[in-house]
């Protein structure tokens, strides 16, 4: 295999592996813009996605309407009960203290599934087969296909959510302006839940894609997916969902790249690098900054 080869590989990997990424950024993003504030718990929630899918294939087989169902609505329920412990008691508290929640959360979760599992990997068997498609010298397998197909239509049928339906522009309503959009008759409680819940969902069937890519899952690999989440969200500004989705593409670009360079070891190395690199030159991201998503400090006023 020639070297250009051998790169053109490494980056379609990583252009497969980063449209997983994507989806998770976007539900993370999601909760960001609505609750206007990150969460800490969200990588151990993606993690819940796959081990929901897990019972159901120790269970019931492949079954992937039942897997996407479970998945979903199980990440979702964990939503609604982060918003009601982490979110909606402290609206009008400071900010750390939704914060420091969402680590307890984080902790609670990922240690209720540890003692579950035992903290040993489990297998994930492979929904898709085990096919592939060669172009040229460049295998691509039928798993990273169809990955990539899942991610797209629910890409789209969550943009169509937010453009068509009242739920989607009353979340848009609250994402830029809280008091506005309760002015105008929003139960802004009741949508933030909702969007918590969505955005958690859509992070479980992340959750699900991301362990039938590796044919694996364990209790603890939602500590590494929430810090890619919270970087590729920081990198697109906090700000614009399409931003961050496309960061979360380039994170996992780069990614492959650093396995290419330095090993599997190192993987996670680059991406950040280019991270901390975008952040030191730009440190609002690539997407700037969004009105109405995390409020900005007030200019005082000059006198004279």
């Amino acid at each position: 295999m020639s070297t250009f080869v051998y790169w053109l590989e490494q980056v379609s990997n990583g252009v497969f592996q980063g449209s997983i990424y994507a989806l998770i950024v976007i539900g993370y993003t999601l909760i960001v813009g609505i609750v206007g504030l990150p969460s800490f718990a969200y990588g151990d929630i993606v993690m819940c996605g796959a081990y929901f899918a897990y019972l159901v294939f120790s269970s019931f087989g492949n079954n992937a309407l039942l897997v996407f169902l479970l998945s979903f609505l199980g990440s979702a329920l964990l939503g609604i009960v982060m918003h009601k412990v982490c979110y909606e008691p402290f609206f009008n508290s400071p900010r750390h203290i939704s914060l420091m929640c969402t680590i307890g959360m984080s902790i609670l979760i990922k240690n209720i599934v540890q003692l579950v599992t035992r903290s040993v990997t489990l297998d994930i068997p492979s929904m898709f087969g085990t096919g592939y498609i060669a172009l040229g010298q460049i295998r691509i397998t039928v798993t990273q296909l169809a990955v990539l197909a899942i991610v797209v239509v629910l890409v789209i049928l969550f943009t169509l959510f937010l453009q068509k339906t009242k739920v989607g522009v009353q979340l848009r309503a609250v994402s830029q302006d809280r008091q506005a959009a309760a002015l105008m008759g929003i139960d802004v409680n009741f949508i933030t839940m909702v969007g918590n819940a969505i955005g958690c969902g859509m992070g479980g069937i992340a959750g699900l894609l991301y362990a039938v890519y590796y044919n694996s899952f364990r209790a603890t690999m939602g500590g590494a997916i929430g810090m890619k989440a919270f970087s590729a969200a920081v990198l697109g500004g906090l700000g614009d969902i399409s931003i961050s989705s496309i960061c979360g593409l380039i994170i996992g670009i780069f990614e492959n790249i650093g396995i290419a360079l330095a090993g599997t070891g190192y993987r996670d190395m680059v991406a950040f690098l280019f991270l901390i690199a975008v952040l030191m030159l730009n440190p609002t991201g690539l997407g700037g900054k969004k009105k109405g998503l995390l409020p900005e400090k007030k200019k005082e006023a000059k006198n004279g």
